[in-house]
């Protein structure tokens, strides 16, 4: 049975560099950098799923309150360590599933050869291939981004700040290091903020710039500007 990361709460805005500049120097005195960071980032790849009527896409813009979207990630440059994710949405809290792929399952999975699928013994596999073969789930873009992450253990929160986000204009070869991407039209900067029951004040107070809604955006979306 999938076991889920529990339901968290997630704040997203668009923010200018000088946020960034602003923001970042206060984490620093306070929380610490994710483990797995290289110089304090790390660049992730994802390739999203979506079916011919752009389901998640369209579920994504218009705000539906109960929704669901299928990638697979793998982080600076490592394909030997890929994920199957599905990240849900339920009145405004998020979730995601996680199944680890070896390289040669995330391609065959982007050929179509998906028959494997079912005898993988990996729910999650399984379910992408029901949703592959009976919804018209197909993989659709590539993204590309910059992360800078920080983590502040009591509330188990993670702040991120996502930018130089990258397009692959329908390309699904995701594990080509030499793939062509470029600007996903003009891509903001992304302050992230996800923690669990409580966000702490201290956290609260370095994340705070004046004049800076909480937004829905969404990389996939944006990098579905040209098609």
């Amino acid at each position: 049975m999938q076991t889920p990361i529990r339901y968290r709460h997630e704040w997203k805005h668009v923010i200018s560099y000088i946020d960034l500049l602003s923001i970042r120097s206060r984490l620093r005195a306070v929380a610490e950098s994710d483990s797995h960071a290289q110089n304090g980032k790390y660049l992730i790849r994802s390739l999203y799923f979506d079916n011919l009527d752009d389901r998640a896409l369209r579920e994504k813009i218009d705000g539906v309150n109960m929704r669901e979207k299928f990638r697979i990630r793998y982080y600076n440059g490592d394909t030997s360590f890929i994920h199957l994710e599905k990240k849900s949405k339920r009145n405004g809290l998020g979730t995601k599933y996680n199944a680890q792929l070896s390289a040669s399952e995330a391609q065959a999975i982007v050929d179509g050869d998906l028959d494997w699928m079912m005898g993988s013994g990996r729910p999650l596999v399984q379910e992408l291939y029901c949703k592959m073969r009976y919804q018209g789930l197909l993989p659709q873009t590539i993204v590309d981004y910059t992360r800078e992450p920080f983590i502040y253990r009591p509330g188990n929160v993670r702040v991120t700040f996502d930018y130089d986000i990258r397009t692959g204009m329908r390309q699904t070869d995701f594990l080509n290091p030499d793939c062509i991407m470029i600007p996903a039209g003009d891509a903001p900067i992304i302050l992230e903020v996800k923690w669990d029951d409580y966000l702490p004040s201290i956290i609260r107070d370095c994340v705070q710039t004046p004049g800076r809604r909480v937004t829905a955006f969404s990389k996939y979306a944006q990098c579905r500007v040209y098609g």
